[in-house]
């Protein structure tokens, strides 16, 4: 099975971008969220640019068998 890339569903803040990356590449999201906090300070603002282009860009997850009709 390959790696995707997606935005989280379950550990998110603001979009779930963040909690995808590490999910991605396997660290803590903890750390993601303080790179992000840092590059958007050393950046002077760029990096909330990239944050809103890879939101729109990058797929949510699915659940993987679920879905939202209610059939009882």
């Amino acid at each position: 099975m390959t790696k995707k890339l997606t935005r989280s569903v379950t550990d998110k803040k603001l979009t779930g971008l963040c909690g995808g990356l590490a999910r991605y590449f396997n660290v803590d999201t903890t750390l993601v969220r303080l790179l992000v906090v840092a590059a958007t300070f050393f950046s002077f603002g760029t990096v909330i640019f990239l944050y809103i282009i890879g939101s729109l860009i990058i797929p949510q997850e699915s659940y993987g068998g679920f879905d939202d009709s209610f059939n009882y």
